[in-house]
């Protein structure tokens, strides 16, 4: 990528955020307006910046990378990330503004009385939140990696990490409202208009029209270079050249006959392919026991996985913090019902784009498979596919909606965790302590993205939306609608349900057990934390009836009664 036309891109939407940010501050008059806008953001407004922060770097960049390298089966992806608003409009958007509160520890409260509650309630918000943000870090490094070659891995997550901090902190949710909103419309252009000339490109070059029907193959001759160590997995013998080290012994330009098996390549060898050699298939290598692989274990159990997959998105949506947060902003519950209806609308029509990358990304970049850089597909297509200055005009527009992408998701994620970090962890609640609280919610995902590495950024989402599922859906879908909810069950199923999917989500993430049925049960922990969640919510429930906090009824109907009704009720 032409870093010339890429670099400006990157640096005109970061000033962009910055100057639209300004002007939420602007207006920006109280405390309310800083931590809910005053509750007075529109429907047509409110979709617009729910969905810019929803469609994050696994939106932009890894559902691409999923479709390239595991096929159709990954359009689950999409799909879930776009049923769970679904899911979010039945049961909880409309309630869930009726309550009156500003952050998720707040309804907690609300519904059930209790401290404990709501400080356990604020401790997984915490822990979701740094959870994605994390892959938004990683996939700023990413980018501007792709963007500019030479620079460290650290530089894309760091710059992300100062204008969020600064954006947030100057002007609270007014600012980042607008921030969001015109981010969905810059993200959207900027994957609708290379995808155009993309396809255009395709039909013209003759390429095959079904990317998934055949193994993917080398369209022309192709230099590949392994970053860290991987096994090859052959069905058939293989012919590459090779530049370092194949199975313990050294090469240099040889031209080598690979049997079929399991080879080991380590890092920093070169291979090269020739045209129309198939892509071999790549797992994890000795040298890359920190990038655990969800893969295999799609690969072993496919059907498990797809179900963890469909649970973790449909249930997940409703918890996560940046999200719902977002619908105390709206003025009242039929506000928060349409802003959902065109929540989906926008997410709908955004998610139809990110799968023309990955099945392009297959026939003319199929090597990023073997590298792990498949999530950068969709910022190397068009100079893959068009060249020239066209090819770099169009790569600089997908670079600039990428960082866009991290920066309005990261806003959000942000104004979330300070938002609870100052009202449940520091001394004061005001707009000082705040700023400070998005120092601190910033700062320990930065640091913690410098020091590990990571998995590719959608699958690294999808365990953020399992943790959520496990813990938030139940407490929402039960305090919303079942009287016999009580604070001892609530804590108990958010600390078995979303606990037992926390470390499930930390032994992946450190690469335990590895392979097997334990690894897959662990990567894709939904589809036994989310009803163990229920399960243990409800039976210590209906174990502790005497602790159903009194006013309950009061407290449900002001959750279901609409606004204009409940006002009669009361004159």
């Amino acid at each position: 990528m032409n870093s010339s036309y890429a670099v400006p891109a990157v640096a005109l939407v970061v000033l962009a955020t910055v100057l639209v940010g300004a002007f939420g501050l602007r207006i920006s008059r109280t405390t309310s307006d800083f931590y809910v806008a005053s509750r007075t953001v529109g429907p047509r407004l409110n979709a617009a910046a729910i969905s810019g922060e929803y469609l994050s770097a696994a939106s932009f960049l890894g559902i691409a990378g999923l479709v390239l390298v595991q096929g159709p089966d990954m359009l689950w992806y999409p799909v879930g990330y776009t049923a769970g608003y679904l899911v979010l409009l039945l049961f909880v958007a409309a309630p869930l503004r009726r309550s009156g509160a500003y952050t998720l520890p707040d309804f907690a409260e609300a519904r059930l009385a209790s401290q404990t509650v709501r400080r356990l309630a604020g401790a997984f918000v915490v822990g979701v939140g740094w959870l994605y943000l994390l892959p938004q870090l990683q996939g700023a490094g990413l980018t501007l990696t792709a963007v500019l070659t030479g620079v460290p891995d650290w530089l894309g997550g760091v710059i992300v990490a100062v204008v969020v901090t600064v954006i947030v902190a100057a002007g609270g949710m007014r600012s980042i409202t607008f921030v969001q909103a015109f981010q969905y419309w810059l993200k959207l252009t900027a994957l609708l208009v290379p995808a155009l000339f993309l396809v255009l490109a395709w039909q013209r070059d003759g390429a095959p029209s079904h990317a998934f029907d055949e193994p993917a193959a080398f369209r022309e001759q192709r230099v590949v270079r392994v970053e860290d160590g991987l096994d090859l997995r052959l069905e058939k013998p293989l012919t590459v050249t090779v530049d370092g080290t194949v199975d313990g012994r050294a090469h240099h330009g040889t031209e080598l006959r690979l049997p079929a098996g399991t080879h080991h390549i380590d890092g920093g060898t070169r291979l090269t392919f020739a045209e129309g050699a198939e892509v071999p298939a790549a797992g994890r290598g000795a040298d890359d026991a920190l990038s655990p692989s969800r893969a295999e274990s799609r690969e072993e159990r496919p059907l498990y996985a797809t179900y963890g997959l469909i649970l973790a998105t449909f249930f997940g949506t409703m918890g996560l913090p940046h999200v719902v947060v977002r619908f105390y902003t709206s003025p009242h519950g039929v506000a928060a019902r349409r802003t959902t209806v065109a929540v989906l609308g926008l997410i709908g029509a955004f998610y139809l784009l990110p799968p023309v990358y990955g099945a392009l990304g297959r026939l003319y970049a199929p090597e990023l498979t073997l590298t792990g850089n498949a999530d950068a597909a969709v910022l190397l297509l068009p100079d893959r596919m068009i060249g020239g200055a066209g090819g770099d005009l169009l790569g600089a527009l997908v670079a600039g909606g990428a960082f866009a992408a991290f920066l309005s998701t990261a806003s959000g994620l942000t104004m979330a965790v300070a938002g609870v970090l100052t009202q449940d962890v520091l001394p004061s609640r005001g707009v000082r302590h705040f700023r400070l609280g998005t120092v601190l919610a910033m700062a320990v995902p930065l640091a913690a993205s410098l020091l590990v590495g990571g998995l590719p950024v959608a699958d690294a989402v999808g365990l953020a939306f399992a943790v959520s599922a496990s813990s938030f859906c139940p407490l929402l879908v039960l305090g919303i609608w079942w009287r016999r909810l009580t604070p001892p069950g609530a804590a108990a199923g958010m600390l078995v349900g979303g606990g037992s999917a926390f470390l499930a989500v930390a032994a992946t993430m450190t690469g335990y057990p590895g392979e097997g049925p334990w690894h897959a049960l662990l990567a894709w922990p939904a589809l036994w934390s989310v009803p163990l969640g229920f399960l243990t919510m409800v039976l210590v429930s209906l174990a502790t009836p005497g602790r159903v906090p009194p006013g309950t009824a009061g407290v449900l109907a002001r959750f279901h009664l609409p606004e204009e009704l409940r006002t009669e009720v009361s004159a």
